[in-house]
């Protein structure tokens, strides 16, 4: 959408645009480097698969903040997501090759309040393994 989304474009059930980012392992040094979260389990097998992870694996906040631009996208106002919460359910494995991996992030309108405001619902998978759990978000409408 090219404008804020208005209240009166919104019902429940209304599917946002599935948005998928690639996530490769120069993302994860490039987000290591903002962060400061230097943990090696981003960037290192040896010491990821030392503590009993798959591989090397994205940093949390990343994913989190990849489905929180799939709403602003969608609301085409960063200022509109109000409230945001998510649980981490599975990391994000990212292989050591050119491609990555990829984290796709569907969300449907499930509540709308009197306030103007839109409850989305997300859902956040990766190679079909839903990575984040309970994810919502609160959008002001216009």
């Amino acid at each position: 959408m090219s404008a804020t989304v208005r209240a009166a474009e919104v019902e429940v059930g209304t599917e946002l645009p599935e948005q998928v980012y690639p996530v490769t392992r120069a993302d994860l040094v490039r987000y290591a480097g903002a962060s400061g979260d230097l943990n090696p389990i981003h960037w290192s097998d040896r010491v990821a698969t030392a503590v009993g992870l798959p591989g090397v694996i994205a940093h949390g906040m990343l994913t989190m903040a990849l489905a929180a631009r799939a709403v602003t996208t969608w609301a085409a106002d960063p200022a509109a997501l109000v409230e945001y919460q998510v649980r981490f359910g599975r990391p994000v494995v990212v292989p050591d090759d050119d491609e990555g991996t990829a984290v796709a992030v569907r969300g449907r309108v499930a509540a709308l309040g009197e306030d103007g405001r839109a409850r989305v619902d997300l859902t956040v998978t990766c190679g079909g393994e839903k990575v984040l759990s309970l994810a919502r978000a609160t959008v002001q409408l216009a």
